[in-house]
This record gives structure tokens, sequence and C-alpha cells, in this order.
């Protein structure tokens, strides 16, 4: 079905169908609404390919995660944030080219290719490091529109969307310090990652700041990781008495290590878990946990890609703060 059979149905030119169809000035009400019907009569739809071609638009978006793929089918945040990111760029029927790589030299080659071919209207970078190379990459003159998943501080005046980290990290600090724990412990994630470095600061800076005892110790954000980093500090003579994940599934495999231990969680032990999920309502006990909409986050980004092929200026864009969730795994410090 093309626009000429709807013209020749509709009685009209082509011309005004095409202006109709595409919401342009130049046909009456009384046309474009006789157009619309003809053309919903008979099952119309646009050629996506015609239109990407007339427009210069692949109307899809691209994200490359440099990760072993293995991480991503335990790791509830990228789940969730993918799924939220689609359901976003379907409000406009885009699509989302996801590939995942082994490194991130080979994340930037992805980009690379992507853009010389113009495989995409845009992009997300996720996983910031301190100097990343992907954001000169994304502020060279020509580059693909680009949304940084992270804080702004790191995106050299790209279009951001970001959680406040540090303030959620000292609120749960704060939460441990009420219930007189003086020796907390943080399991973070890779030392390298900007957001892990934005949480660690935040972390021995408040605890500094309160005269509190520190502990920290970073890992892959893999359970088997968030495991062995529970029993390192949990077996030796000065174990702290809560500990802050920095994901969910290490809080779990450190929830399990803790009653293997002995320890009783959370009469011996407090533990709070980040980005919340339904893991978290489903041990036992229940984990306390700093939650936000992972969901939500991914279609924030969605539209902020939206925003930046419209013509829009890029900028930072606070998504939330992640609100610390009260559940039975913290509780006051052992006397």
């Amino acid at each position: 079905m093309t626009i000429s059979d709807i013209a020749l149905h509709a009685g009209v030119s082509i011309g005004a169908v095409s202006f109709a169809l595409n919401g342009r000035k130049g046909v009456s009400d009384e046309t474009r609404a006789r157009v619309l019907s003809v053309a919903d009569e008979l099952g119309w739809a646009p050629a996506a390919s015609a239109r990407s071609l007339a427009e210069s638009k692949t109307q899809t978006f691209g994200l490359v995660l440099a990760r072993d793929p293995r991480t991503l089918g335990v790791e509830s945040f990228y789940m969730q944030f993918l799924a939220g990111l689609e359901f976003g760029l379907s409000s406009r029927s885009y699509g989302l080219l996801l590939q995942v790589v082994p490194t991130p030299a080979d994340e930037l080659a992805t980009l690379t290719k992507w853009r010389r071919a113009s495989r995409v209207d845009g992009i997300v970078l996720v996983d910031l490091v301190v100097g990343d190379p992907r954001i000169e990459f994304a502020s060279r003159e020509g580059a693909l529109p680009t949304v940084v998943v992270g804080d702004p501080s790191i995106a050299d005046g790209l279009m951001t969307v970001w959680t406040d980290d540090a303030s959620s990290v000292r609120a749960a600090v704060s939460h441990l310090a009420e219930l007189g724990h003086r020796r907390i412990g943080r399991i973070s994630g890779p030392g390298s990652l900007a957001h892990t470095k934005i949480r660690d600061d935040a972390f021995v800076d408040e605890m500094n700041a309160r005269g509190l005892e520190t502990v920290l110790e970073r890992t892959d954000y893999t359970p088997k990781a968030g495991a062995d980093a529970t029993r390192a500090v949990l077996s030796g003579p000065d174990r702290p008495t809560a500990l802050i994940y920095d994901n969910d599934i290490m809080a779990v495999a450190g929830l399990t290590v803790a009653l293997e231990l002995g320890l009783r969680v959370p009469d011996d032990l407090s533990i709070i878990a980040w980005d919340d999920s339904v893991l978290c309502e489903h041990t036992f006990p229940a984990l306390t946990a700093l939650s936000h909409d992972v969901i939500g986050f991914g279609s924030h980004v969605a539209r902020r890609l939206f925003d930046l092929v419209d013509g829009e200026p890029p900028a930072a864009h606070l998504d939330s703060t992640p609100q610390l969730t009260r559940r039975a795994s913290t509780g006051p410090a052992p006397a």
C-alpha cells in the first residue's frame, strides 16, 4: 500500500496525502482527517527504510558494554536499565543496538565503526572511568549525539543523566552510625570506575567526619568476589559490625558468608545493599538497600537521547538520589 493508493481512494493529490500523513501545513483539517481515515482503512504504514533514507536517520541508538557476558545474567541493574531504555525508545519507534565486547578498547573501536558507517543516531556511554577516552571521542566535531550515564564532573559538558551516589553513601553511613556502629566496611566495585571513586570518596569522608573506623574492599561486582571480600573482612580480629555493598548480588552473597561464619544478621552484623531489587526483598532477613527506580532511570536516558537528536543542547540531568529502604538486615551495633 502506497500514498498513491491513498490519494486515489481519498480523491486528493499525492502531495496532499504527504502533507496530511506527516502533519505538515498545506491541507485543510477536513482533508487531513479524510486522508488519515483512508490510510487507516487501507492498513497503510510508512516504510521504515524509506523514511530512514529520506530523513538520514536510522531510528536506532547504540550501547556497547565492555563486560563479561556471564555477569549480565546475574546483575539485576543492567537488566532493569536496558528494559527501561528499550521502553523509552519504543515511544518513538526507535530500537536499541546492543553489543557486548570483551575490553574497553573493543568498545571504542565499535563506537568508531558505528560513527563512520552512520549505523546509529546516537549512543549511550556507561561505566565511565576517570580520564575515559570515550569522552574525548564523543566531544569531537561531528561526533554522534551522546548521553553519558554518570556524574557531570566526568562528562566534560556532554549530556548526562546521573544519580547522586555521594549523598546516598552518606545517608547509609548516617543510618548505621545512628544505630551505634563504629567500624563499618564498604564492599565496593572496581576502583577504576568513576562512580566507584565518587562513592569511595564520600564513604571515607563521611566516616572520617564522624570519627568512625573505615574498612574498604574493592571487587569486580560478581557474587564470588563479594563473598570472598566478605569472608576476608569478617575473618580478622577487628571485624566490622556493618557492611555496605555496591550491588545487591554481592550483598546476598555476603549475607550467605556471614551465616556460614555463624554470625547473626542483624544482631552481629548489619548489611546494606545497593540497587534494590526483588532479591533484597526475598532474602532472610530482607536486606536494607539504597533504592531507586532503575527502569525509570533507563527511560530517562532515552528521553535525553531524543532531546539531543531534536536539537536541544547538552545539559546535566539529575535522575534521583537513591533512598535508604529500611528492612530487617540493619539493627543496633552489638554490645
